[in-house]
């Protein structure tokens, strides 16, 4: 697999960098980013109260192929489930936290993003 084009990787970092600073403006604390597993990976991982939210941020620069929400695919959602609960077994101090995974959809440019937030886009089965 080759690796991004640098400006690509860049508009991919910068949405996520906002995405965080949103999540922080709605009152939530980042606990993560980029957490990783040998299954998967969470963008973010953010806590308010006794919620804990594992979020995919994904950005698309149109609407090909179902944009950026589109792109979010079961088999996608199954690699962030198996990161969360590899994340949860780890980390017992969130064991009773409610346990959410929202997505935030992003598109436009740095300084000029559009977001589109799903809480509780997918449920872990």
């Amino acid at each position: 697999m080759e690796p991004l084009a640098p400006s690509r990787q860049i508009c991919g970092q910068a949405a996520e960098d906002a995405a965080c600073h949103y999540l922080i403006q709605q009152g939530f604390h980042p606990v993560s980013r980029n957490f990783r597993s040998r299954r998967g990976e969470v963008d973010l991982i953010v806590v308010k109260g006794d919620l804990l939210v594992f979020v995919e941020v994904r950005y698309r620069g149109g609407e090909d192929f179902g944009g950026a929400i589109g792109s979010v695919t079961r088999g996608k959602q199954q690699k962030i489930i198996a990161a969360a609960r590899y994340f949860l077994h780890h980390r017992p101090r969130f064991a009773n936290h409610a346990v959410r995974f929202d997505v935030i959809a992003m598109s436009g440019n740095p300084g000029n993003w559009m977001f589109q937030w799903i809480p509780a886009a997918f449920l872990a089965e």
